[in-house]
């Protein structure tokens, strides 16, 4: 038989929607256990500009903890133990398959069901990747795609063994960023 857990409150997606909705939550007064997040990533909420960003850097790159949820509005950093000493539950590494709103239930991938009174939806977007419009080609494994660590771990490395090639230029702005080898 398959685990399940109820809360008052699940935030769906641990992204920087997540993580500032679990400060407003603290902010306002939480009994421990009435909120979960649940997040199919390994890590607490953080701000995602920085991935594009100070976590490119060579020297001095901004790693985790740096930029947590909430340091970039000035806030306090909001650690993993912060939603611990708030009673607030991190499910992390934990993919949500299945949602029946009308039972107020979501399966994980694992099986475990977690029933709610109110759901808060923060997933965010989604990398649109060019297997999406039939792009041939477009599993090659030189082309990276940036939403998440994992994925700019991936490019770190990438860019880091490209050094001991050929240089290549990185392109970052807001939206895009490429990598063009000259």
């Amino acid at each position: 038989m398959s685990e399940e857990k109820h809360f008052k409150y699940v935030v769906l997606g641990g992204g920087v929607a997540g993580g500032y909705a679990a400060r407003e939550f603290a902010k306002q007064g939480l009994n421990p256990g009435e909120l979960a997040i649940i997040s199919k990533e390994a890590v607490a909420p953080y701000e995602r500009p920085a991935l594009s960003k100070g976590y490119l850097f060579p020297q001095g790159a901004a790693r985790l903890p740096g930029f947590h949820v909430c340091v970039g509005s000035g806030g306090e950093r909001l650690l993993p133990e912060w939603y611990s000493e708030k009673g607030i539950e991190l499910i992390l590494n934990t993919e949500i398959v299945k949602a029946d709103l009308t039972s107020k239930t979501l399966t994980s991938a694992t099986g475990t069901a977690f029933t709610y009174d109110i759901l808060i939806i923060a997933t965010g977007s989604s990398v649109i990747k060019l297997s999406d419009f039939g792009v041939q080609g477009a599993d090659f494994n030189y082309i990276l795609y940036l939403r998440e660590i994992d994925d700019a771990d991936k490019l770190v490395a990438a860019i880091e063994a490209k050094k001991v090639e050929r240089p290549w230029l990185l392109e970052v702005d807001t939206l895009v960023l490429n990598l063009v080898q000259p």
